[in-house]
């Protein structure tokens, strides 16, 4: 049997739905990835997907292609000739998985299962409701098990990836905590002060710290680490910052891709979580982790990009030393 796992958002998401995938793949023969050019790296490190498709939906992201642009003709055509037998449509709480299903039952998908609010008409063979309070990776667990496949005996139901390459020349030698400073959204990102302030406050106690960031954020990362931590500001790929993250101590991050990451590769994490979206669903899953940050302030569920309250203090009013404790807390428990 063909299985088609659909995840059209963000690096993070893609992840967190890799058990999932890792049920679908249990039953089937051949497992392809559908996701969104955000998500490709972390598709391509996930265990059981064979082929990944790259497609960004005018319905997904906040730079989405305008209907014309994204080629939806093509999209429905290399579906069909692919001739999956099942589809699995995963999305998050707030999205609806209908505009997806509908290009799936153009491409001729005979069986397609998603989790929906909203009536489905013959869009869905299986139309799942999800729990109240489950975490994004246990609901998407959830509906895949609805539409019968349920992890192997053994699968713990963590995150995952595919074993990552040593990293040793990009890290140095020895023991080291990583620092993500950025975030994909401004509202989820502490300040560069404050990681700063963390990195240079954990220097101090002796950890070397190695600060790690993406392409457009070499900046960002010269200015936290200064001179004294590591800077690879730019100079990662998905594959090889599963490495760098795979083997530190500890990673401190906010609530983005990286710090899924981390959890995937079984790492402990100190996440600045900024309340826009519920830390229930959206948290490191899986691994020991310390929350940081006012999960009732008032942008709670706003799902805001950019903070809406002056000051950002769900973020802001942490300070290096909060860091520094959640560090040693969580260093003190993996010994």
């Amino acid at each position: 049997m063909k299985a088609l796992v659909v995840r059209l958002d963000s690096f993070g998401d893609v992840l967190l739905a890799g058990p999932a995938v890792r049920a679908v793949a249990a039953h089937c023969s051949e497992v392809t990835m559908l996701c969104g050019p955000l998500g490709e790296g972390a598709a391509r490190q996930l265990p059981g997907v064979d082929e990944v498709i790259v497609w960004a939906a005018p319905w997904e992201g906040v730079d989405a292609p305008a209907v014309h642009e994204a080629d939806v003709d093509g999209l429905v055509r290399q579906v069909r000739s692919a001739a999956f037998d099942v589809a699995l449509v995963l999305t998050s709480f707030h999205q609806s998985p209908l505009p997806t299903a509908l290009l799936l039952r153009m491409a001729g998908v005979a069986r397609i299962g998603a989790d929906s609010v909203d009536h489905p008409g013959r869009l869905l063979d299986v139309r799942h409701r999800r729990c109240p309070g489950r975490h994004e990776a246990e609901a998407a667990l959830d509906t895949a098990a609805a539409l019968g496949f349920v992890l192997p005996p053994g699968d713990d139901g963590r995150p995952r990836v595919l074993p990552p390459p040593d990293t040793i020349a990009l890290t140095g030698n020895g023991p080291y905590l990583v620092v993500h400073p950025g975030a994909s959204a401004p509202a989820r990102a502490w300040s560069p002060e404050r990681c700063a302030e963390a990195v240079s406050l954990l220097a101090e106690l002796g950890h070397r710290v190695v600060v790690t960031g993406g392409p457009g954020e070499a900046g960002l990362t010269r200015r936290v680490s200064g001179d004294t931590a590591v800077d690879l500001g730019g100079r990662t790929t998905p594959r090889t910052l599963a490495g760098v993250l795979r083997t530190a101590d500890v990673v401190v991050s906010g609530n983005t891709g990286p710090a899924h990451l981390a959890a995937a590769v079984g790492t402990p994490v100190v996440s600045l979580f900024a309340p826009v979206v519920p830390a229930e669903r959206w948290a490191p899953y899986g691994v020991p982790s310390v929350l940081l940050g006012d999960q009732s302030a008032p942008c709670a569920d706003s799902r805001a990009r950019h903070c809406p309250v002056p000051g950002h203090p769900c973020l802001d009013e942490v300070t290096g030393q909060d860091v520094v404790r959640a560090v040693q807390k969580l260093l003190k428990e993996s010994t």
